[in-house]
């Protein structure tokens, strides 16, 4: 008996993908250049339809609309502007049907708003990683079993780290040390709050690990530090690893690092599905 074989079906002229209309909400060290890599289409699949912020911009390459008028015009709102956005926004953004890419991670260490946002629909949430590496490994040992350990070193310059509650002696401490500073050890639950613009890497590494109180966060100031560090070390019954990643601040804010954006763009570039890349 001979045996018919079905031709495979003729992939070589696929439909095109719809192209995604984005709002892109900030216009800052991150937004500025995500938005302009949008509008100059290096995303293949991504139009920047229209920039949200609630400053007056004379310089953006696409129309600037509130954040209502911008739900009714874009299906990808990507977030680069803080995590008080995050908490406004996001789950009306998800309500409405569109998707959310969350740069300010942090926020998501709020279990009640991160139990929202699971909940809430039809949009999609993302995350990106941005300053840091390994969080694809992390999320693929769970799988093995829970880890039993994970701890983040970040350190930075100390002026990026003062912050208004901070009593007179810590930032006194801050001002005139001439060697590194522990300035706040605490879990990934309790980081990023005291840290809102430095610490989005603690919340993607406890969304990474399943379970921000495991995560210990080590918060270290270092007159020093002319590049910001990241260093993940985690352990488990399955394996141990090691992360570590060392970055140039962004010269117009340097409480975040030159990375994070075009990380914003590669996880862009992922939702939109461009083809050919690691995931």
């Amino acid at each position: 008996m001979t045996a018919t074989l079905t031709p495979r079906p003729d992939t070589t002229a696929r439909p095109a993908r719809p192209v995604r209309r984005i709002g892109l909400v900030g216009w800052g060290a991150i937004g500025r250049v995500v938005g302009t890599a949008l509008a100059e289409g290096h995303i293949p699949g991504a139009e920047l339809t229209c920039i949200i912020d609630n400053r007056p911009l004379v310089d953006a390459p696409a129309p600037q609309l509130s954040f209502e008028d911008a739900l009714t015009v874009c299906d990808l709102i990507v977030e680069a502007a803080g995590q008080a956005v995050v908490r406004e926004w996001a789950e009306r953004v998800l309500t409405s049907g569109a998707d959310l890419l969350i740069a300010s991670t942090g926020a998501l260490t709020d279990p009640d708003l991160a139990d929202r946002l699971r909940a809430a629909g039809p949009g999609r949430v993302y995350f990106t990683g941005g300053a840091v590496g390994g969080l694809d490994l992390l999320q693929a040992v769970r799988g093995l079993g829970p880890l039993t350990s994970v701890t983040l070193t970040t350190t930075k310059l100390p002026a990026t780290l003062h912050q208004p509650w901070m009593d007179a002696e810590l930032t006194e401490r801050l001002r005139t040390t001439t060697e590194p500073v522990e300035v706040m050890r605490g879990t990934a639950t309790d980081v990023p709050v005291k840290f809102p613009k430095s610490t989005n890497v603690a919340a993607s590494v406890a969304l990474a690990t399943g379970d921000p109180a495991l995560v210990q966060v080590v918060v270290v100031a270092d007159p020093a530090a002319a590049l910001t560090r990241h260093v993940i070390e985690a352990a488990g019954p399955h394996g141990s690893y090691r992360f570590e990643v060392a970055h140039r601040p962004d010269e117009a804010n340097p409480a975040t690092s030159q990375v994070v954006p075009h990380a914003v763009l590669r996880s862009l570039g992922a939702v939109v599905g461009r083809a050919g890349q690691i995931l």
